[in-house]
């Protein structure tokens, strides 16, 4: 078999050493110890980890970036303050606002292994201006980004009353799933009532379900129970996912553990957001102060597919983060006491295998016939790979390399010392390689 890349030496997720990966035509074709080589691209990965790429399956691209350079601010760092102010900037925006911002953000997102991404979109705007955009934006990133987008009513399904038109519409431009925040409508009612219509729109299109939900610090604050009804109701299993979660942290155990067992019944996927979880939550809070996230242990445990997300970039809810799922996964790894291998191992695919399941990407993953779309982590394993927030070494879409970073040494001289020193391995030998 002639090849157009191979990249050897590799060291795989499952720990299996020099690998080669053999790739034709966009795609996996075979992996083993010493392909041929027969005038194929060759990249050199030796001692290095090569793993399917990083998935965001919740985040708010709309809203990314949008505090960059400007000058108001969440001082409160609430949910309720973060909402108040989008809805304020939101009114002003344009197309190409929402359509440069996404497209830097893409740029960060690629550099850093992130080639899938669901983001929510607002649609309380009845123009659809910012679904109209990033509707767009699919189409034009569609070549390097797997872009899923959630049809979102941010200040509520009955805010106005032809929201139902609008998701609908949405729908039909292109969007793949449908979102809602129950827990922001007027009464608890509403906001059941909203997650029955949301779902039943979603059923009708064949659509996939997430929504935000339940995420305050009130336990409470149970919607996610009607989700759970609702998708066994309308036959939805394994296509409905819950996203926050947070009062899951401050609901009693009996309870909690009743609820965990209905969700993973339903096949309920979940995705939690530990920076911005740990960012928002509690503010309400002295001492001592709620971490806010869901029960994520727990949920594994049942077998609920469970993802860590960036959910926000430097927008109203959350000042920081980069695209880097690595860190993602470094925080959720301590918010959830998972710090133990199989709690990393947990961790790292929490933002790889499994938010690409919970967005149907079946094309994604390290295997023969899959899509070649690939990341080379400067680590050797996933646990480094987390604890180092390691570098990406090269970022491989379809079969083409479309991002490369330098290897990131540092330069001592030091009395008796070699001069230089590869800190990013100083607990180890460092490999040989490139």
């Amino acid at each position: 078999m002639a090849f157009d890349l191979i990249l050897t030496g590799a060291v795989l997720p499952d720990g299996r050493l020099g690998q080669d990966i053999g790739i034709v035509e966009g795609k996996i074709a075979q992996i083993a110890a010493d392909l041929p080589r027969d005038g194929a691209e060759v990249m050199d990965v030796t001692g290095h980890l090569v793993t399917p790429p990083f998935v965001d399956a919740h985040f708010h691209l709309d809203a990314t970036l949008s505090i960059a350079g400007a000058d108001e601010v969440n001082e409160t760092g609430t949910l309720a303050d973060g909402i108040a102010l989008w809805e304020e900037m939101s009114a002003a925006m344009t197309a190409d606002d929402y359509r440069d911002r996404a497209l830097r953000y893409f740029d960060i997102a690629v550099s850093q292994g992130l080639l899938a991404v669901r983001t929510h979109v607002d649609v309380t705007d009845a123009n659809l201006v910012a679904a109209q955009a990033l509707a767009e934006v699919k189409r034009e990133v569609a070549d390097y980004i797997d872009l899923q987008l959630v049809a979102f009513p941010q200040m509520g399904f009955f805010c106005r009353p032809d929201m139902d038109d609008s998701i609908r519409t949405v729908l039909d431009l292109g969007f793949d799933v449908v979102g809602g925040a129950p827990h922001l409508e007027q009464t608890a009612a509403l906001g059941r009532a909203s997650i029955t219509a949301l779902c039943e729109i979603a059923a009708e299109h064949d659509a996939m379900v997430d929504m935000h939900c339940d995420e305050n610090d009130d336990p409470a604050s149970r919607h996610i129970e009607t989700l759970v009804h609702e998708t066994r109701r309308l036959g939805l299993e394994g296509r409905v996912t819950g996203s926050h979660l947070t009062s899951m942290h401050s609901m009693d155990n009996f309870y909690a553990a009743r609820l965990i067992t209905q969700m993973a019944q339903a096949e309920m996927n979940v995705i939690v957001n530990p920076a911005v979880n740990l960012h928002l939550q509690g503010r309400y809070d002295t001492y001592p102060k709620r971490r806010g996230l869901a029960r994520v242990p727990e949920l594994m445990q049942a077998g609920c597919a469970v993802a860590f997300a960036q959910d926000c970039v430097m927008d109203p809810w959350y000042p920081l983060g980069r695209g880097c799922l690595l860190d993602i996964a470094y925080l959720g790894a301590h918010a959830c006491h998972l710090i133990e291998p199989a709690g990393l191992w947990a961790c790292f695919e929490a933002v790889t295998d499994v938010p690409a399941q919970i967005m149907e990407l079946d094309h994604l993953g390290l295997a023969v016939g899959k899509s070649a779309d690939l990341v080379v982590l400067e680590a050797r394993d996933p646990a480094e790979a987390i604890r180092l927030r390691a570098p990406r070494r090269a970022v491989i879409r379809r079969g083409q390399i479309i991002s490369q970073t330098p290897p990131a040494h540092a330069r001592l001289t030091l009395p008796g010392r070699p001069e230089r020193l590869d800190l990013m391995h100083a607990f180890h030998p460092a490999p040989d390689g490139p």
